[in-house]
């Protein structure tokens, strides 16, 4: 079963009942500024940030992937509790790193930088790391 990291393009209602198991655990400090779950979930399919991680039409992790003329920026970066430390995050990071290069942009990973997983994937993927 393949991984398969995309843009997020009208979420069905299933998408959206995915992201918010997504984000249910988040810690506080990786939905900011937003108040909640719903509010940055919104705010990311408004805006058209939203970069997913699906595995059989389940939706597994998502980030916020903004585009900058100075680089582009990879934050609140979460994985569905039950998936995690099976390397879904390092695949979207990877595959976002992908498409920014694509269109001649360096991404940057947005997190704070006393964050420990945030640095060990920072480092790992030998991305600039900056605090959120």
């Amino acid at each position: 079963m393949t991984i398969v990291v995309e843009p997020l393009q009208n979420a069905s209602y299933q998408d959206q009942q995915d992201l918010q198991k997504i984000h249910q655990d988040a810690p506080h400090w990786l939905l900011a500024p937003h108040g909640d779950a719903l509010q940055l979930i919104e705010h990311g399919l408004l805006g058209g940030e939203l970069v997913v991680a699906r595995l059989n039409e389940r939706l597994l992790g998502a980030a916020r992937l903004q585009r900058h003329s100075g680089g582009w920026h990879l934050s609140q970066l979460c994985v569905r509790k039950i998936t995690r430390r099976r390397g879904i995050a390092e695949r979207l990071v990877r595959e976002a790193q992908k498409i920014a290069l694509a269109q001649g942009a360096t991404l940057h990973l947005l997190a704070p930088t006393g964050d420990p997983q945030a640095r060990a994937l920072a480092a790992k993927l030998q991305l600039a790391l900056k605090n959120l």
